[in-house]
């Protein structure tokens, strides 16, 4: 969905107009292709359920919340439309629209890569650990041992409180190697509760 845009725009630029050279409109459309292409693959990708060990329980299952990439792309999309307003309909130097096209597709593609960063991130708490798994071209998982977690931190910016969001990290006290963040979690005192309810059993 976010890429079909980009190919329309691109082959407009190539077939529709006169005012640019066509070769303007195929950096547009390969843009949309690759962003169709990753999101088709996300998709297939997507994270299956946890394997546990013997008696081990699935306690609580937890997704990144989409609001803050919604809210990257949401802010790069309209500067995207000014590009196109100021290139087309108005005779202003080519240096506004040109920054108009840099931050929009800058805010734009990190809005993308946090949304599937986020599909792909799962956070998980088990009667005998807890970890993040994140699986893109390989898997990569982060985990702490219920006996060995130490310490259950959440942490919240002035916009995350606004925003019902927040971080929380468990932390095993043997370093960075032995820890997992967990980021962008709605209602993260529910979720930290839980994990600590896990520790004091």
């Amino acid at each position: 969905m976010f890429g079909l845009p980009f190919v329309g725009a691109g082959a407009w630029l190539y077939l529709g107009q006169e005012q640019y050279p066509p070769v303007v409109g195929l950096p547009f459309a390969a843009f949309g292709l690759f962003i169709i292409t990753v999101g088709v693959y996300v998709h297939l990708i997507s994270p299956g359920e946890l394997r546990t060990n013997g008696d081990e329980a699935i306690v609580a299952k937890r997704h990144p919340t989409q609001r803050v990439a919604t809210a990257k792309i949401g802010l790069g999309l309209p500067l995207l439309i000014v590009t196109v307003y100021l290139l087309y309909f108005t005779y202003v130097p080519y240096l506004y629209p040109t920054f108009t096209l840099i931050i929009g597709l800058y805010l734009f593609s990190v809005g993308v890569y946090t949304y599937w960063t986020n599909t792909l991130t799962t956070y998980y708490v088990t009667t005998e650990r807890v970890l993040k798994e994140y699986r893109f071209l390989s898997l990569v998982r982060q985990e702490v041992p219920r006996t060995k977690i130490r310490g259950v931190q959440e942490r919240k910016s002035f916009l995350e409180t606004v925003a019902g969001l927040g971080n929380v990290l468990v932390a095993s006290g043997q370093g960075r190697s032995l820890e997992v963040q967990m980021r962008n979690i709605q209602r993260p005192e529910e979720f930290a509760d839980e994990i600590r309810d896990l520790v004091t059993e």
